[in-house]
């Protein structure tokens, strides 16, 4: 049977879980490996019943409690990532402070004065507004090269070429068919250099004639605001 990678780690994930969900039954306490398995599984597997990002943050926070798990265990999982397929595609779901652990202020814990929603959000140096033209809701992540989202949301993809949404990491923003969402955008970090997604950079965001290239494939091959 041919499995792409993503496919193997998710049954990978599966047996871990229900390797700690057999020690459990039989009264053990979970270590960090066994909790983690059981609070991703439980998340990815709410989103392939259907359920939405919100619901399946809440399987994963309610899939164990602290008197599951041995000492220190809510301590050291302050959060868990995993990315879960949902109706309207694959998106990274992050659940804090599954075990209930999150006071802020365990060991080696660095307290910030700032209102909770403001914390990891990046400034913004854009702002776009989207038009869902589709029939089903499109979720985009916080890291995905913006430009490059679905074809069928319509907004000035010049704009947004080198950029991402300016939220929190690990979030998404969700569009529902026909809503216009007007959103923050900030420059993508690091080396800048896209490999994947859309297929429309794959390379140097900044290399010469980059930008025009991207916007010519993007033309091509049906993607709404590229003529903006």
């Amino acid at each position: 049977m041919d499995l792409t990678p993503s496919e193997r780690d998710r049954l990978l994930l599966a047996a871990a879980a229900d390797l700690a969900r057999r020690r459990r039954a039989r009264g053990l306490l979970l270590n960090v490996p066994e909790a983690t398995a059981i609070i991703a599984d439980s998340a990815a597997e709410a989103a392939r019943d259907g359920l939405r990002l919100a619901d399946a943050i809440e399987a994963g926070r309610s899939a164990l409690t602290v008197a599951d798990v041995l000492p220190g265990v809510p301590e050291v999982i302050d959060r868990v990532a995993v990315e879960a397929v949902f109706d309207d595609g694959t998106r990274l779901v992050v659940i804090p402070s599954p075990l209930g652990s999150g006071d802020g202020q365990g060991p080696g814990s660095i307290l910030i004065d700032a209102p909770e929603e403001t914390i990891g959000v990046p400034e913004s140096s854009a702002r776009v507004t989207v038009i869902n033209t589709s029939t089903v809701p499109i979720s985009v992540t916080s890291h995905f090269h913006f430009f490059e989202v679905n074809p069928r949301l319509s907004f000035d993809r010049a704009t947004a070429y080198g950029m991402r949404l300016a939220i929190a990491a690990g979030t998404s923003v969700r569009f529902d068919p026909g809503a216009s969402v007007e959103v923050a955008l900030t420059p993508i970090g690091g080396d800048r250099v896209l490999i994947g997604f859309a297929g429309l950079v794959d390379g140097p965001l900044d290399a010469p004639g980059a930008k025009e290239q991207a916007l010519e494939r993007a033309r091509a091959t049906g993607y709404l605001g590229a003529d903006a």
